[in-house]
């Protein structure tokens, strides 16, 4: 759940990505990292047909300008991902019926111009993509979004049904593969069930690929029309241990009940399960609460290891199992050679440790 994502946006657009100095060891990371990879290789022709048909993904974070073909590939050289995921961005106010999308002060790659360059960017460098419309509500979050009259509900679906289905129109057009309905709704996917379920009949009547829907981790058992939608999506930001560095073996213990409870849905509905976005920034308790880990980030040291190791915990507790799809790592950006890092203590992978350890199982094939 990430409650201040939107302050969060505006203040990597003002100030840039922070940085601070590891406390980690360079060293020790490796070694361990190199531990990682080494366990999980024993298993590399178990399951291989699982594998090789895993959504693999990233979640691109849009670009505020043009950018190149080129400037995608690290995405499969650095971690061997096969998916991409795209978000043209809108804009809302927590208690307005009101979207914004399309504005001409808005990054370049969340417009309809930028998303169309990025879809042929991506197909270019052989990745599939999810296009995946999301709204940023101002000074909130969109999962507390909530009005208080059924005329201001009534005049919120049409303005959303007119964003979804714009973007809908141009995944048909550009053959993507897989297009996201919505992300993180609370009370607008509890109270207005109805509603969704429309707008997926609309978006069939124009889109022709699969479709998903991105619940929070904590709300995604009160879905109520993931039977019609192909793919139940989480954006998997489960709470699982506090510990500053927690072991591999400690957090596939603490993945069971979370993954009891996945199971549950997805047998309940009979559909795969897509962790819509996933990841771990790069600090002491990076497996905790990653909305308190977004407000304390300042305060948090870098901690490389904590990263790969919460990374390796999710694959080894679920990315084998047959009934799970795959997942969209949250973020990667365009600029490769300066983004992430050793000092850097966001969600970003790239050039951090973690890389090889999200390689050795996108690699898997």
């Amino acid at each position: 759940m990430k409650k201040n994502l939107f302050l969060a946006h505006c203040f990597l657009l003002l100030f840039g990505i922070i940085t601070c100095h590891s406390t980690a060891s360079d060293t020790q990371t490796s070694k361990t990292v190199n531990s990682l990879l080494n366990n999980a290789a024993t298993d590399e022709n178990a399951n291989k047909n699982i594998h090789s048909n895993k959504i693999n993904g990233i979640s691109f974070e849009a670009p505020p300008s043009p950018f190149n073909a080129e400037d995608l590939a690290p995405i499969k050289e650095k971690i061997a991902a096969n998916w991409i995921a795209l978000s043209p961005y809108a804009a809302a106010h927590k208690d307005k019926s009101a979207i914004t999308f399309n504005h001409p002060r808005q990054w370049w790659g969340e417009g309809s111009e930028g998303t169309i360059t990025s879809i042929k960017h991506a197909k270019s460098n052989g990745l599939k993509v999810m296009l995946k419309p999301q709204v940023w509500v101002i000074n909130s979050w969109v999962g507390e979004f909530k009005l208080s009259s059924e005329l201001e509900w009534q005049a919120w679906e049409k303005a959303y049904e007119k964003y979804i289905l714009h973007f809908a129109q141009i995944a048909d057009s550009m053959e993507v593969e897989l297009f996201c309905i919505g992300t993180e709704y609370r009370f607008a996917v509890q109270e207005r069930p109805a509603f969704w379920r429309n707008l997926i009949k609309e978006v069939k009547q124009i889109y022709s690929g699969k479709l998903t829907y991105a619940a929070n981790w904590d709300n995604y058992e009160n879905v109520t029309f993931w039977n019609d939608l192909d793919y139940i999506g989480i954006d998997a930001y489960f709470p699982l241990l506090p510990d500053k560095t927690p072991k591999v073996a400690a957090l596939r213990k603490a993945w069971k009940q979370p993954i009891t409870n996945i199971k549950k849905i997805q047998q309940q509905w009979q559909k795969p399960i897509l962790f819509t976005e996933y990841g771990y920034m790069s600090v002491d308790g990076a497996a905790w609460r990653n909305w308190e880990n977004e407000a304390n980030h300042r305060t948090l040291a870098v901690n490389l290891q904590a990263q790969c190791n919460a990374f390796e915990g999710l694959y080894q507790s679920i990315w084998q199992e047959d009934w799970f799809a795959g997942g969209f790592i949250w973020k990667w950006h365009v600029n490769y050679p300066q983004s992430g890092g050793k000092k850097h203590k966001r969600y970003s992978p790239q050039n951090k440790p973690v890389e090889a350890v999200i390689k050795g199982w996108y690699g898997k094939q």
